[in-house]
């Protein structure tokens, strides 16, 4: 043997085998998992439960989140434990079990309790989550968002609110068409001698498809098709079409379904296609609260087009709280893991290290760690900001002068487009590193990250797919960039542009560490850099103008840049929102934070350090200081990590993984959990497989060589 394997197998048996090793094994170094998590639990450096408050904005929103889990892990419904091996069928049938017993909170409680019980649910079952999200936050909210006053009282009198006797889906992507929502071919041609629509499906391409619920369950969708009255075409519009007659079940005429199948994620929805034949439907089921149809056929259309999808923000704002959710449940699991998993020791007296302690794994997963509770904040923030621009659009009436609400609506809408795709992106990304910073056991089914991946990604292409949404962020910025320029007045997120021309000019004040590492110089670092990126899209842009093309060839002519341009914003963006949180924060936990937004603000510097060097804002030496902060927090943080995942309060129930378990106990529970899915079982396949394999005769043959020409 090799001295080095001589190490390696000495570190293995005082890792197995403690107790025969109390002769040589420091006992400063806990070897028992356990015992590894409690260390690391020992000397926090701030109030572990003041910052579970402010993450959750106030300590009753914390009470009634746990309320709401001891409840959840409570429920037979809800167990987990089991899930792994069930068939498709068997997952689905749960899933609507789940959303049978929720209903009477669904009805009972206020919007926004539930709301929260929603969010908790999502994390643990995410099929459960999409499946009444579909009616509740898609057709429900289409109808409260676009219908009128009467009409939604008619709709909330049928059950459409808590499912009693309408079961409702989400329309709108088609087989041939996705995010180009104008696209859409389904129809709905204005009959003025009945006084109805004819929905009607042209084309294979024209099949609705993805439909969340509509395979199985839902009774009636939100169907988005082109509006057709007398022969024109009028846009896209809501409408409100039965599919099955709620008591036999069965489809009614002209409906035809079916189901798409097995997905990557969420098994727990039954996703289908619908086709539409000639179907008439009453004129009152199209959602007039902004576009309206008369009798006699007149079409009045609303001051802007968009206003119709307000409510359709609320998705792209619930992805951004997603995104925060799942990549701090996926690093509870990656850093208690660290924590408890030991490879490799230099001295075989001595335990093995702690996977955390290897400084590549901190740069691995901190600044993932500090990612998280930056998005934390931001969601919070774009929340405050949805909420507004609903009470607007809700307490809108016909007439009313909606200028500034359209103003409002352009702004939410460039913010929570750019901020889905750059929050799902990375959260997919942060899970698949603490997958792999696990090793072979984050492969397991039986430990969570592999699951959560795949449950997860549907999040980067649903509610519009990342890249258009970045490029419409793009475009808003350009047109807030030319606004600026013809002296027009920009939304309060953009109005770091109206300095484009002085932060070029601007320059880092200094070389050292304290002139570099502060939340306001980072902040006018990424003013700078987000500013350029803006610029050079819009001159591009303007250029192509300038040669006579149309806008839209003129867009696409610069959309690698305005792609660019958006994702520079997003960065300035969430540092930004996560730097008001820290100086908002309490005393108590700000020295935590601070490190924690330094962290975040500085590693992604250090990522994108090139377009700092384009700008001249940092210089080579001084993006040399930044990356050696960067291991420095990594350092600092490190010693809070397990603190900090604590401060997330997530329940081992809620984890549901062996390798996250608050305890540390992981490899006994890892162990018992494969265990117990799968006992052992006669091979099935035995005696039509495996037996003709052992009791063949093959007869070895001859080979010939093979003759190769000189």
């Amino acid at each position: 043997m090799t001295p080095n394997t001589d190490t390696r197998l000495a570190s293995i048996k005082a890792h197995l085998e403690p107790k025969k090793q109390t002769s040589t094994v420091n006992k400063s170094q806990p070897l028992k998992p356990t015992e590894s998590l409690a260390e690391e639990r020992a000397n926090p450096s701030f109030p572990i439960r003041e910052l579970t408050y402010y993450l959750d904005g106030g300590e009753e929103e914390t009470k009634l989140t746990e309320k709401f889990m001891f409840q959840l892990e409570r429920d037979p419904l809800w167990r987990m434990d089991d899930h792994y091996n069930l068939t498709l069928p068997e997952v689905r049938e749960r899933t609507l079990l789940k959303l049978r017993n929720v209903l009477p909170y669904l009805a009972n409680e206020s919007k926004e309790s539930f709301h929260k019980r929603m969010i908790l649910m999502g994390l643990v079952d995410p099929a459960f989550y999409t499946r009444l999200g579909v009616h509740t936050g898609l057709f429900f909210s289409t109808i409260q968002g676009q219908a009128t006053p009467a009409q939604y009282e008619y709709w909330v009198k049928r059950g459409a609110l808590a499912l009693n006797g309408v079961t409702g889906c989400f329309a709108m992507t088609e087989l041939g068409h996705g995010s180009n929502v104008a696209g859409l071919e389904t129809t709905a041609t204005f009959d003025e001698a009945t006084d109805e629509f004819i929905v009607h499906t042209p084309t294979v391409t024209a099949t609705k498809w993805w439909i969340g619920g509509a395979a199985h369950t839902a009774t009636h969708t939100t169907a988005f098709a082109q509006l057709i009255v007398k022969g024109k075409n009028y846009g896209v519009k809501p409408f409100v079409v039965p599919l099955r007659d709620p008591k036999t079940f069965n489809l009614l005429p002209g409906i035809n379904i079916g189901d798409i199948g097995k997905k990557m994620g969420r098994d727990g929805i039954d996703n289908g296609w619908i086709q539409f034949t000639h179907v008439r439907i009453p004129r009152q089921n199209m959602l007039m609260k902004y576009a309206q149809v008369t009798r006699t056929g007149k079409v009045i259309q609303p001051p802007l087009a968009q206003l119709a999808y307000g409510a359709l923000i609320g998705g792209r704002v619930s992805m951004v709280r997603d995104s925060a959710n799942y990549a701090k449940k996926a690093l509870t699991i990656a850093l208690r893991y660290a924590a408890v998993r030991r490879q490799f020791s230099s001295n075989p007296k001595q335990p093995e290290t702690k996977i955390l302690d290897y400084v590549i794994h901190q740069n691995r997963l901190l600044p993932l760690l500090a990612e998280a509770v930056a998005v934390n904040f931001t969601s919070s923030e774009v929340q405050k900001l949805y909420n507004q621009l609903m009470d607007q659009l809700e307490n809108a009436r016909p007439g009313q002068d909606l200028s500034e609400t359209i103003e409002l609506l352009k702004e939410t809408h460039a913010t929570t487009a750019g901020l889905k795709a750059f929050c799902t992106w990375n959260c997919l990304s942060a899970i698949e590193q603490c997958r792999q910073a696990c090793g072979g056991h984050g492969y397991s089914g039986y430990t969570g990250l592999a699951s959560m991946y795949s449950d997860f990604a549907i999040q980067c292409t649903w509610e519009g797919d990342n890249t258009i949404l970045t490029l419409q962020t793009g475009r808003s910025l350009i047109t807030a960039y030319l606004d600026i320029k013809r002296g027009k007045n920009v939304s309060k997120g953009f109005s770091y542009l109206k300095n484009a021309g002085q932060l070029s000019a601007l320059k880092c004040p200094g070389d050292d560490v304290a002139s570099i590492a502060n939340l306001d110089t980072i902040s006018e670092a990424w003013s700078v850099v987000a500013a350029n990126a803006v610029k050079i899209s819009a001159d591009i842009y303007e250029a192509a103008k300038a040669k006579g093309i149309s806008k839209d060839a003129a867009l696409e002519s610069c959309a690698v840049e305005r792609l660019h341009a958006a994702r520079m914003h997003s960065y300035g963006y969430i540092f930004n929102r996560f730097a008001d949180a820290v100086r908002q924060a309490p005393e108590s936990i700000r020295t935590v934070l601070t490190n924690l937004c330094l962290l975040y603000g500085l590693h992604s510097i250090k990522q994108n350090a090139g377009e700092f060097l384009s700008c001249e804002y940092f210089t080579a030496s001084q993006l040399s200081v930044i990356r050696e902060q960067v291991n420095h927090l990594c350092s600092v943080i490190r010693k809070d990590a397990i603190p900090l995942v604590d401060s997330f309060n997530y329940t081992d129930y809620i984890i549901n993984s062996p390798l996250g378990r608050y305890d540390g106990n992981i490899y006994e529970a890892y162990f018992n959990l494969v265990k117990a899915n799968n006992p052992q079982q006669p091979v099935p396949y035995f005696e039509s497989v495996i037996r003709p394999i052992l009791s063949a005769n093959y007869k070895q043959t001859e080979i010939p060589d093979l003759e190769i020409d000189q």
